[in-house]
């Protein structure tokens, strides 16, 4: 028997104007469908273009390219390779004729034991890439840093990484200062919704001066995003983290990223001799 229209309750008859079957019982039907659709009247819309990530997210005024590597070190031999890092990276960077920069080096002090972590960034993209890693080949120092370094080692990894256009230029900065990378795994098809949510929630981390960079990979492990945190200590850390919860529409921000995310990772870092960030 059909069911008379007058007899259905007004909240059934939304359904219907959304598309769907207003009885109770219908397939499909859900008291939850209906909350989640109501709340999603106020949640800020993604944007809608179609472009890949890397175009909507990425800071376009400087076509910056990024390379973040990941060295786990024998113990034993960690202050060897220290060493070693600090006496040739540098010469890279200097060098006009490579047109790479450090941004940053670090050891890892809770995480992984015996790890180092450098960021490089690359002024002009994937060609200057390209032209850094030619030149690499011929020169020689390099070549036997590269062979010593690899005795020294029980793996590494590397990703290429964009930065987001809203987060801060990593620069370098006078110390001292520890680091916090904190690296998140996101669920494919969600890195858009994240750069929204955190362009509007980055303002709520900039009192303290504690946002360095942040960045999402494009080769490599993919729908990653890197964020890097610098705190004179663990207390100060404490301390900006605690008062974030105070400022209204920081909770908001969690709210919408946490069912994002698959899993992350924080690694507190401490700088080397050699690096732009201490």
């Amino acid at each position: 028997m059909a069911t008379r229209a007058g007899s259905l309750p007004a909240r059934h008859w939304l359904r219907a104007l959304r598309g769907g079957d207003p009885r109770p019982g219908a397939r499909g039907y859900s008291k939850d469908g209906e909350s989640s659709w109501f709340r999603s009247l106020f949640v800020h819309k993604v944007d809608p273009r179609k472009d890949a990530h890397s175009n909507l997210l990425s800071k376009k005024e400087t076509n910056h390219l990024y390379k973040i590597q990941f060295h786990n070190v024998k113990p034993e031999c960690l202050d060897a390779y220290n060493t070693l890092a600090e006496e040739v990276l540098p010469k890279l960077h200097s060098d006009t004729g490579y047109p790479c920069e450090l941004v940053g080096n670090w050891n890892t002090w809770y995480g992984d034991q015996d790890q180092a972590v450098h960021i490089w960034r690359f002024v002009g993209g994937y060609s200057a890439l390209m032209e850094s890693m030619n030149k690499l080949r011929e020169n020689q120092e390099y070549l036997q840093f590269r062979k010593e370094r690899s005795h020294m080692l029980h793996s590494r990894r590397n990703q290429l990484l964009l930065e987001f256009s809203f987060w801060n230029e990593p620069l370098p900065r006078a110390g001292p200062n520890i680091y916090e990378l904190r690296s998140y795994k996101l669920k494919p098809g969600t890195m858009i919704e994240w750069g929204n949510n955190w362009a509007r929630a980055i303002k709520h981390r900039q009192d303290n001066q504690e946002a360095v960079g942040g960045f999402f990979s494009q080769i490599g492990e993919l729908y990653i995003v890197h964020h890097l945190w610098a705190y004179r200590d663990l207390q100060s850390r404490e301390e900006i983290r605690n008062a974030a919860w105070r400022k209204r529409g920081w909770d908001e921000n969690v709210y919408y990223t946490v069912p994002l995310v698959r899993s992350m990772e924080s690694r507190i870092m401490i700088p080397l001799k050699i690096s732009p960030l201490q």
